[in-house]
């Protein structure tokens, strides 16, 4: 990874990863348990980040699309769902897991793309580099606390679903 404190980049890698961990967790000859475990860690933790740090500072610029912003709020809600669904099926491998998975696949990719086609490439065009390494630092940093607060696990997950 990078060593880089633009807050664009920062989200572009933890999107690259959570597609590796997706192909783990396709992967019958991978630990896809614990793909699982990272996996759910890393989207709470960046989803939260995202919610709490990036995207009320780029709902301020006029050339940032509110909606979209709010959409990727949305959007968030439906991976957490389909998350949800997924850490509560009882066999890894099975043909539940696999399709709880797929459905995940689905939402978290629809908003990895429409994010970084829309916010992401606002935020590149219209926030100066100091700015959105500010944005970094703060993302990097809440993305952190959250991490070690555990919280990818299946409750804390059911307490965000339920909230």
């Amino acid at each position: 990874m990078a060593d880089t404190q633009d807050v664009v980049e920062l989200i572009l890698q933890d999107h690259r990863r959570m597609e590796d961990l997706f192909r783990q967790m396709r992967s019958v000859e991978a630990d896809r348990a614990g793909a699982l475990r990272e996996f759910a860690d890393l989207l709470i933790a960046h989803a939260q980040a995202e919610e709490a740090k990036v995207y009320p500072a780029l709902k301020r610029y006029k050339n940032i699309d509110d909606e979209e912003v709010e959409h990727g709020e949305h959007e968030h809600d439906e991976g957490n769902e389909a998350l949800l669904e997924l850490l509560e099926v009882e066999e890894v491998g099975s043909e539940e897991w696999d399709s709880k998975l797929e459905e995940l696949v689905e939402a978290v990719t629809h908003h990895a793309d429409e994010e970084e086609r829309t916010i992401l490439n606002g935020a590149r065009e219209n926030v100066a580099m100091e700015r959105r390494e500010a944005l970094g630092q703060a993302f990097a940093q809440e993305r952190e606390r959250q991490l070690k607060a555990g919280c990818g696990s299946v409750e804390n997950v059911r307490k965000i679903v339920e909230s």
